[in-house]
Order: C-alpha cells, then structure tokens, then sequence
C-alpha cells in the first residue's frame, strides 16, 4: 500500500518536526494519515454537538492502526440568518468551507478523510470538498434534534408566529413554542435541505447503510463515528476513492431517493454543484425529467404529518431504497466496500429494520405509516417539477407535494384595455 503522506514526508524535511512539535510519535509519522473534518462549533444546534463525534472518529481511527488529525470550518445557520442582511452570505458559506476542505487535505496530504456535518450548507459543501481532493472518505452526519412536546418543531414557528400577530393565540403560548421547538442538538426536524442533504449524502454511496438522520441524541450515532474511523483505513487499503463510488449511476439513485422523501427544492442547487466537483453532468432538468413518475413514500414534515426522527425509526435511507429498489443501480459501489445490493442484503440479515422499528413502539406505530410502500405511495408523480412560462421564463421549481391540491390550476380572468390609435400618438 503505497500512502501519499509517506511521499510528501521524503520531499518535505520540516513536516516530520513539526507533527512531533505537537505530539506526535515517530511512530505516528508512519501511520496512514487520516483528516477529520468537520463544521464543529456554537454556531447552531446542528453543528454545536460535533466535536463529540469528531472525538469518536479520532479514537477509532488511532486505535485502528491510523494517526488522526482534527481540522475545523465551522458553518453557519440559515434559520439564524433568515429575516436580515444575513442571509446573503448563507450559499457562499457553502463553496469557502468546500474550500477549506480542499486547502486543508492539499496543503499537509492526507490518506484519507472522515467527513463530519449536519446542515443546509455545510452537507453540501463537505460532499463538494469529498470529490474536489478525492481522498478515501466516508461522511458521518450529526443527525436530527429530537421534537418538542406534542412533536413540535422548528418548522411550526412560522404558522405560530402569524397565529399570534392574527390574535389566535398569545404572546405567552407562542413564546413557550419558541423556548420548546428545539430541545436538542441536531438538524431541524422536518425534511427541508438539511435533511434531504444528509440523505443524499447516504444515497450516493458516502455513508455506512442507515446512518442518515440518526436522532442526535441517539447512541446509534456515537457508534457510527466509531465504524467510520475503522471503515476509512479500510477505503485506504483499498484504494478506493469518491470516484470509484460516485458515479452517475449514484446520482440517478441519489434523485428516486429524493423523490420518494419529498426532498428540499434547495437539493437543485447542490446536487449540479456536487455533480460538478466529480466531473459529471447533471442538472435541473434531469432532476425534473427523473422525478416524472417517480414513486413519493415518506410522510414526513413538511409535506407529511411526522417530524424527522421518525424516518430512521422508520428504517432510514435502506428502507426507502428497499422500496423502490427497481428503479435503482443496485451495483454500485458504497463506502462498505461492497455494493448496493450488498449493502440492502445486509440490512436485512443482520436485524437493522427490527432495530430500528422498536423505537416507533413507543408511538404505537409501524415502519409503514411512516415509509409507505411502493405498492401504496403518498403520490405517484415524484415531488419536485420544473415550471416554465412568462412568469419564469428561464424556469421555476416547485416542490409539487407540499402545495395544496386546489392551487394546482388557477382561473384567471384578465381584462385587456386597448387604446385608440390616436391616443398612443404624441
């Protein structure tokens, strides 16, 4: 196995000082090098408990034969951003922390990558970074906050808020809402671009089966970290790179996911910019071509009834997948170091979905009121569609599922005023 850092170190005299400078071995030094990544720090609940995952990451891989190393680029939060100038720096916030990445892994040269984030960008921007250097990686996401009382969440607020302005409801009841709608770390608990990129992130083969939207809070999650550490050293041996496992093939599987999660609108920005860092071409109009008869399964928030934590309950990305399994690329390859059929197999023998369903006992629910099957879909014409028209002649995207029925069509009755001739000359 022949590793880069051992190349760099012969060419670069003062790296080997400096790595003992901050207490590295000699032994150390001839370890395959692994970076961890992530977007730790008090920015926002997704990003705020990381470093406890970064940790796990870090022990593991040490223990597993590897010399870990931490880097941080801490994201920002686009609710926190929302209703000010704020807001303007949220999707360039996305490409300087896939920057990053690329500065961090080129500038010292790693083996390989443990990837770690939560949110709308930093998901994005970590699965940019991943094909940018190329590095044997593996992605561990930080999950989704648990709900509030009666399963509040965050999502709710708005429609709260306007209750109140309205005289529905008090100042006090909306402020206990706000003070409730978020009681732990993690994603927002409904599907909306944090979400859907985490999943993404699974679908195109980056994470260990079943990993996305874990409960923050979940001891699923800590062990995952754990896994992950010991999987990349495994990619190293292999050599396999994001290239080797991202394919085109991953992201036409990576879009009937989308469709059957009723994902984020904002997936149409990032899944072109993602495509664009492994040399694939895939834009808006794929999305809206692939989506066309798509089968729509999952009822979660916004467009569903339940909050987020229930679709790992539910069974995660593998039960989706098992669903629609037939419109899929089941040979292609996964960070396991196997394939995707492989990966589903698995799921099936080694007690994941039974795992995973004890915890919808508590809601005296099955998987399936949550996951609809195939066979019984919430809707049959995927969730996303690409609108064109004078209104938008270069095209709009509507997340079709979340829009009411009556909206769908709109009698219009327009009055044309004409003028005479001699009224329009000077």
């Amino acid at each position: 196995m022949s590793l880069k850092s051992q190349e760099i170190r012969k060419i670069a005299p003062e790296m080997d000082p400096l790595r003992m400078g901050m207490g590295w071995s000699s032994e150390d030094l001839e370890k395959p090098q692994i970076i961890i990544e992530s977007t730790y720090g008090d920015s926002h609940p997704g990003s705020a408990h990381l470093n406890e995952l970064v940790r796990c990451a870090e022990l593991s891989v040490n223990k597993s034969g590897g010399k870990a190393a931490k880097y941080y680029a801490t994201d920002i939060c686009d609710g926190m951003a929302q209703g000010h100038d704020g807001i303007n720096y949220s999707l360039v916030s996305r490409d300087m922390i896939a920057n990053m990445i690329e500065i961090h892994v080129n500038a010292t040269t790693f083996d390989g990558g443990v990837f770690i984030a939560s949110c709308d960008k930093s998901m994005p921007a970590i699965l940019m970074g991943i094909g940018r250097v190329n590095i044997p990686s593996i992605v561990v996401t930080g999950g989704v906050m648990d709900a509030g009382p009666d399963l509040l969440t965050l999502e709710q607020i708005g429609a709260y808020s306007a209750m109140c302005k309205r005289g529905e409801i008090s100042e006090q009841q909306l402020t206990y809402y706000k003070q409730h709608a978020c009681p732990s770390c993690g994603a927002c608990s409904f599907m909306g671009t944090a979400s859907t990129m985490q999943i993404m992130a699974e679908a195109l083969g980056l994470m260990l089966p079943g990993s996305a939207l874990m409960p923050a809070t979940s001891e699923d999650l800590v062990e995952i970290s754990k896994l992950a550490g010991e999987q990349v050293l495994k990619l190293v041996k292999l050599g396999w790179k994001p290239s080797d496992i991202v394919t085109k093939e991953s992201f036409e599987n990576a879009v009937m996911v989308h469709a059957a999660i009723s994902g984020s609108t904002n997936s149409l920005l990032h899944i072109p910019a993602i495509a664009n860092e492994f040399g694939i071409e895939f834009d808006a109009e794929m999305f809206d071509q692939m989506h066309k008869n798509a089968k729509y399964l999952l009822d979660i928030r916004p467009a569903g009834k339940w909050p987020t934590q229930f679709f790992y309950y539910a069974g995660g990305v593998p039960r989706i997948m098992e669903e629609i399994k037939e419109f899929l690329h089941l040979d292609v390859k996964t960070v396991t170091g196997k394939t995707l059929k492989e990966n589903l197999e698995e799921c099936k023998r080694n007690g994941f979905y039974e795992k995973t369903e004890a915890y919808l006992e508590k809601w005296k629910l099955n998987s399936s009121d949550v996951i609809h099957s195939v066979d019984n879909p919430i809707g049959v014409n995927g969730t996303i569609a690409i609108l064109k028209g004078n209104l938008a002649p270069e095209g709009a995207v509507v997340k079709h599922s979340a829009v009411p029925k009556e909206m769908f069509q709109a009698k219009l009755r327009a009055r044309v005023s004409t003028l005479k001739r001699k009224q329009l000359m000077p």
